[in-house]
């Protein structure tokens, strides 16, 4: 198959429209984990896409970030012989034996949300956005809101991911703008709330004198608030990333300061469309993003509803 250079707006505009023909494509996604938040956006967001589509099948299955039960189901899926094949990688990292099966079996494939660490080959597309963007966003109104000066501490997602290492190297790269910012702390809290608060209690503990906490995602900017608890959340400056609507409600009761939209509804849309494109063998972009928007006290509730 051919790929070639699109732009996004033209990607978009020649979405699949309601009640589209899609010529009985059966497609596989294969997710790291269901029992994710962010993750579960997205895969209701190609949930609802395909039910406003005729004749296309979609098969889900959950990888409980597992690469080896990953590499299964995209084996299940190409022994199947399915028309395109959608993947959430455990490890983005970790991704050649997935790549070179599908390629062995000429299926188009679609990775989207977290993007492979490897060239990707013809056949094969990216859908999502630019994590390290994500990090600069928050970190700059951070350290905004700080003055330019104060102790930061930073969880980070799954060390596995791509989008744990850009969120955190774009916070750093800020931060290292301003000589009186100090990153004291560093710790994954793997995504979610509970590892958050966690990761935070141990930091207070610790007797850290944090004057921001910046997560790489929602879930674990809760965890910290919720570790933090009423008082000192008042003092200390929290961001996330994703504007998931439980975020986004931490930001209307003034707990959580900052985070940056991530568009799952975006992400989950185009990865189906790009996937039905690819299988009827069409041009379609090679990486494919959805932009960051910084979400604030100012403009949160521009995006209730949108993820």
């Amino acid at each position: 198959m051919k790929l070639k250079k699109l732009t996004l707006a033209s990607v978009l505009a020649a979405t699949l429209p309601f009640g589209a023909q899609a010529d009985n494509i059966r497609i596989g996604v294969a997710m790291a984990q269901f029992d994710n938040n962010f993750l579960t956006l997205i895969r209701q967001a190609m949930q609802a896409k395909v039910a406003e589509l005729e004749g296309v099948e979609v098969q889900f299955e959950d990888a409980k970030t597992d690469v080896g039960q990953q590499l299964q189901q995209v084996e299940s899926f190409v022994n199947q012989k399915l028309d395109a094949i959608i993947v959430n990688p455990v490890d983005t990292q970790a991704v050649a034996p997935v790549i070179k099966r599908v390629q062995e079996a000429g299926i188009p494939m679609v990775f989207v949300n977290l993007k492979p660490e490897v060239a990707l080959p013809d056949g094969i597309s990216y859908v999502g956005s630019d994590s390290k963007v994500a990090g600069v966003l928050q970190m700059e109104y951070v350290a905004e809101q700080l003055g330019g000066k104060g102790n930061v501490a930073i969880l980070m997602g799954e060390l596995a991911h791509e989008s744990a290492r850009d969120r955190t190297n774009g916070v750093e790269e800020v931060a290292a703008k301003y000589p009186d910012i100090r990153i004291i702390a560093k710790e994954t809290g793997r995504w979610t709330r509970k590892e958050g608060m966690d990761v935070t209690s141990n930091w207070l503990l610790s007797g850290y004198e944090i004057d921001a906490i910046v997560a790489n995602n929602d879930e674990m900017a809760i965890g910290a608030i919720m570790s933090l608890g009423p008082s000192r959340v008042k003092k200390v400056i929290v961001g996330g990333v994703d504007a998931t609507p439980d975020g986004l409600a931490f930001l209307d009761r003034g707990m959580l300061g900052v985070t940056v939209f991530q568009d799952a509804k975006g992400q989950g849309t185009a990865a189906i469309d790009t996937a039905i494109r690819m299988a009827r063998g069409e041009a379609v972009e090679k990486e494919i993003m959805i932009p960051f928007e910084l979400v604030t006290t100012d403009n949160y509730k521009d995006y209730v509803g949108r993820n």
